[in-house]
């Protein structure tokens, strides 16, 4: 199978198994709400968020060194899937020791126990996830995502819904469907013949976490970017009504619609991210990147600009402002939003280049600094603009780590990058948006206008590749 098709099959199976999920877990979104009161979710996501912070740590990230080192065919599936297991096994005995400081966050009252096998499972299916896919088996891995889903959807039903466990309810819902799908995982795919202490190298070990390590505090400070806005925005001062909890619901309610440009792009970089790793050493990786980079991007603007045309419609959809009339102004804030999160998903497709090629201590540092930006600005902009400034620092942030990455990645893997076109389109994504929250005369018409022009100028790059890809399948 050539390059192109592999890529386009790849991404088709994940976006089965991704979007099975994401429609289960719409569902329990109802549930929560109808189950938990604001409380309750409020603590429900705070651990959420505290277990995200600790499972990097814990695991050494070594889930992300599995799909790198398990795919390449110079290092053997047995040693790499062995070392991540004993990595993770090191890394319970570092949960116990933050154990005692998890006692300390006024939320994991009666929660600590949960919280740390919470960690320890959802360790466990990241890992038995990425070995699976490095060996190739892209429908198992598919099939779990949706059974997993579902294994959740039914848990809480169970103890949320039918037994009002509540908070404790979720934890035992959580824990139960990692641990139900990493088993299924470990039978399925016959993980036990990779397991052994013989296999245990010492040297691969080392390779592995050098490559991992530095990607524990990427993921963390790319969680302060993204969770900074709303902290921000509910304690700091700032102009009347745009500051505050009401403010911070506001924003989280406008980031919902850009949260479907990040979904689609999550499903293109999982199939990517394995093309990436197999190609590092052909010798046309350059105009392979290319053709991608420059597909990705051209359609990443496309589904912008639809995004934002029609975000009013999306929103009277998706958001119900019946109850509270504040959030009928949520879609305001979306379109800057949207072109931020645009931003981050190509920042996602350059920290492949790191990936490939073993540089994961760029994605530490170019994370750092697009972290600094963001707070510096938040301290700033929200104090002066309110929820409006938080969108504009989301977008700087990711807009300057984009800068950073796109001449430093290829420094590793050189291709060309058309950078007039991604001024004009990011230029015009702007424009459609100013156009969308001010509505000025003739408004609807300049909308339909620029989306025609957005559409026709990024088309071709899309069908190019379609036809190459029809090409090389003859």
């Amino acid at each position: 199978m050539n390059k192109y098709k592999k890529l386009v099959t790849n991404t088709l199976i994940f976006a089965v198994g991704s979007f099975g999920s994401k429609i289960l877990l719409l569902f329990l979104t109802r549930l929560y709400t109808a189950n938990l009161n604001p409380s309750d979710i409020s603590t429900k996501e705070l651990l959420e968020l505290t277990a995200n912070f600790l499972i990097p740590v814990i695991t050494f990230s070594i889930a992300d060194a599995v799909i790198r080192y398990g795919i390449d065919r110079n290092y053997d599936n047995r040693k790499v899937f062995t070392s991540a297991c004993v990595a993770e096994g090191r890394g319970v005995l570092l949960l116990l020791v933050l154990t005692p400081f998890l006692t300390l966050l006024p939320y994991t009252d009666g929660y600590v126990l949960l919280l740390m096998i919470y960690c320890i499972t959802s360790g466990f299916r990241q890992i038995a996830q990425q070995f699976v896919r490095a060996r190739g088996l892209l429908r198992l891995f598919a099939f779990d995502g949706i059974t997993a889903a579902l294994t959740l959807f039914l848990f809480n039903l169970i103890f949320i819904s039918g037994l009002h466990m509540g908070i404790t309810g979720f934890m035992f819902s959580v824990i139960l469907s990692d641990l139900c799908s990493g088993l299924f995982l470990w039978a399925a795919a016959g993980l036990r013949r990779f397991f052994s202490l013989q296999y245990l190298d010492k040297r691969i070990t080392r390779t592995m976490l050098r490559f991992s390590i530095p990607l524990i505090p990427s993921a963390l400070l790319w969680l302060v970017t993204g969770f900074s806005d709303r902290l921000f925005i509910r304690y700091m001062p700032g102009p009347s009504g745009l500051v505050g909890e009401t403010a911070a619901g506001i924003y989280s309610i406008s980031s919902k619609i850009p949260n479907l440009i990040s979904t689609i792009s999550t499903i293109f970089f999982q199939a990517w991210n394995m093309s990436a790793i197999e190609e590092v050493d052909s010798k046309d990786r350059g105009r392979f990147y290319q053709k991608i980079f420059d597909t990705y991007q051209s359609f990443m603007f496309i589904a912008g600009a639809f995004l934002i045309v029609f975000v009013q419609i999306l929103s009277n959809i998706l958001i119900d402002s019946s109850s509270y009339a504040e959030y009928a102004q949520a879609y305001r804030y979306t379109p800057v939003l949207i072109v931020g999160v645009t931003m981050m998903c190509f920042n996602q497709f350059l920290s492949s280049v790191y990936t490939a090629t073993q540089h994961t201590t760029h994605s530490f540092w170019t994370s750092l600094i697009a972290a600094v930006v963001n707070i510096v600005l938040n301290i700033v902009l929200i104090y002066l603009m309110g929820i409006m400034g938080a969108a504009i620092a989301t977008f700087v942030s990711y807009f300057v780590s984009y800068c950073i990455r796109i001449v430093d990645a290829r420094r590793y893997i050189y291709f060309p990058v058309n950078h007039a076109k991604f001024i004009v389109n990011t230029g015009i994504l702007f424009l459609l948006g100013i156009v969308v929250v001010d509505e000025p005369p003739m408004w609807i018409l300049i909308l339909a206008v620029g989306l025609i022009f957005m559409t026709i100028y990024n088309f071709s790059a899309v069908s190019q590749m379609m036809l190459q890809f029809r090409r090389k399948r003859r």
